[in-house]
């Protein structure tokens, strides 16, 4: 298994290259050269498996046993899992009126993001203590990411890693679980701007080979492909829990219904259903509503500025896993995902071509929810179940509560509720604290200012060399 860039301007790379990567040189995103296609008695086989079990399957398909034996793959995988809250990792909970939520937040953060992150660096320190090697991770964070890479990698010697939050921008709980983590590898810069502001300097550092390469530079965020590869069993498992019975031919068809920001959670889905899994894909998001205006109208164009809203992790105007969505709905076409990718790039507004535009609306259906739609569906998912939606998981509810339908349904739920005081608050109701999330505001904490007018970029370089020569 060999993975390529989705501008086809990179030489093929294997597993391990790819997680070492982000970005690949040309400025794509890697890809499997191939999907697998699994036939109708393999998914009858793996329906009976566990979350963790589905996990090590798929990873099996992407991860070749001479890069990480299959014994050595399952005990990193349980190993990545044993901090989980759950039994099970994930959990379906059955609610009223056909509303199924796959709880994917069961992790140390409380956010699905734990479920790869927590994989990724178990594979992170599988290759750097067999190469003895040294990494430099930046991550930018529109809320949860950060945290959930933070706990991935803190306290191992051989990976500095460098996160970049939105101060103000997210809440106080995810802010404070991440600044909380005093770990001489962790580092934490409190910017003053948005994720997409955030995203710039990261950028122009991974642009500048020679220090890329020189301080071993890698991304954490759904750019790299560790973190998709593990996210694709979010929706096995979700249809073997949704379908109603696997004795049919063809199998029956499942609605997955995915919130999402950065697009990398509804990337995995379309590789499952490339995969053959039957599917049907809703990809929902807040008022920040690119991807759903590509989807409805083709129409891949920034809006004037973010919005702040209620689902703050969802509050970005770029979401650069929609390149990965083209090149897989063009048949892998890399020169088109270029030409495409580099006029987005240069003027920030694309129109789709008439048939990719076609293919992705096949592909994906879509629905956009405002703040009162949020608000909305927290308080009728209260009244009717005594059950608390985050304000993400609430944007799934709200088109499940607003759209009918005649096959069963599953909604990702991608956080839990326990970190977002301020919309349960606005929705009239009460917060259910954890110990763990209480005990945070007690707690030191560390961070370093990104003031406006500074220089970003360079404030991360000097950090990064300076943090290189104290090792």
């Amino acid at each position: 298994m060999e993975y390529i860039s989705t501008r086809g301007g990179a030489g093929a790379v294997d597993f391990e290259g790819a997680l070492f990567s982000g970005f690949a040189p040309d400025g794509g995103l890697f890809m499997p050269q191939r999907i697998p296609l699994l036939d109708g008695d393999t998914l009858r086989r793996w329906s009976c498996f566990s979350y963790p079990e589905l996990v090590k399957e798929l990873c099996s398909l992407f991860i070749t046993a001479d890069l990480v034996p299959r014994s050595t793959l399952s005990d990193l995988i349980n190993r990545a899992f044993s901090r989980f809250k759950h039994k099970d990792v994930v959990h379906l909970s059955r609610l009223k009126d056909g509303l199924n939520v796959l709880e994917l937040w069961h992790g140390v953060t409380y956010a699905f993001k734990d479920l790869s992150l927590s994989c990724t660096g178990q594979f992170l320190q599988y290759f750097l203590e067999k190469k003895q090697k040294h990494v430099t991770v930046l991550v930018g964070t529109s809320g949860d990411t950060g945290s959930s890479a933070i706990e991935g990698v803190r306290g191992q010697k051989n990976v500095d890693i460098f996160v970049l939050l939105p101060k103000g921008l997210c809440t106080q709980i995810q802010e404070l679980q991440m600044t909380t983590v005093i770990e001489d590898n962790v580092h934490v810069f409190a910017a003053h701007g948005n994720s997409d502001k955030i995203d710039e300097p990261i950028k122009e550092l991974f642009a500048d080979v020679n220090f890329a390469r020189k301080y071993n530079l890698m991304s954490l965020n759904s750019v790299n492909w560790s973190r998709i590869v593990v996210q694709i069993a979010h929706y096995f498992y979700a249809y073997f829990q949704c379908a109603p019975s696997l004795d049919t031919t063809p199998l029956p068809t499942v609605e997955i219904v995915v919130p999402t920001g950065g697009g990398g959670n509804i990337t995995a889905g379309c590789i499952a259903r490339k995969m053959g899994l039957p599917i049907r894909l809703v990809a929902v998001v807040n008022s920040n509503d690119i991807i759903h205006r590509t989807v409805q109208h083709g129409d891949f164009s920034l809006s004037e500025s973010v919005k702040a809203t209620l689902a703050s992790a969802m509050d970005i105007q770029e979401p650069y896993n929609m390149e990965r969505i083209l090149w897989l709905l063009s048949g892998s076409d890399s020169q088109l995902t270029k030409t495409l990718m580099e006029r987005f790039c240069v003027s920030k507004s694309l129109k789709l071509p008439e048939d990719l535009h076609r293919k992705l609306l096949e592909t994906l259906h879509s629905c956009s929810a405002s703040d009162e739609d949020i608000v909305r569906a927290m308080q009728r998912c209260w009244d009717e179940n005594r059950y608390l939606l985050c304000p993400h998981s609430a944007v799934a509810a709200h088109y499940h509560y607003s759209q009918p339908g005649s096959i069963p349904r599953c909604c990702l739920a991608p956080a839990s509720a326990a970190k977002f005081q301020d919309a349960l608050l606005q929705a009239g109701l009460v917060p259910q604290l954890p110990p763990e999330i209480t005990v945070l505001t007690t707690m030191e904490t560390r961070s370093t200012p990104l003031e406006r007018g500074q220089n970003w970029a360079q404030v991360l370089r000097e950090e990064i060399e300076t943090t290189a020569q104290r090792r």
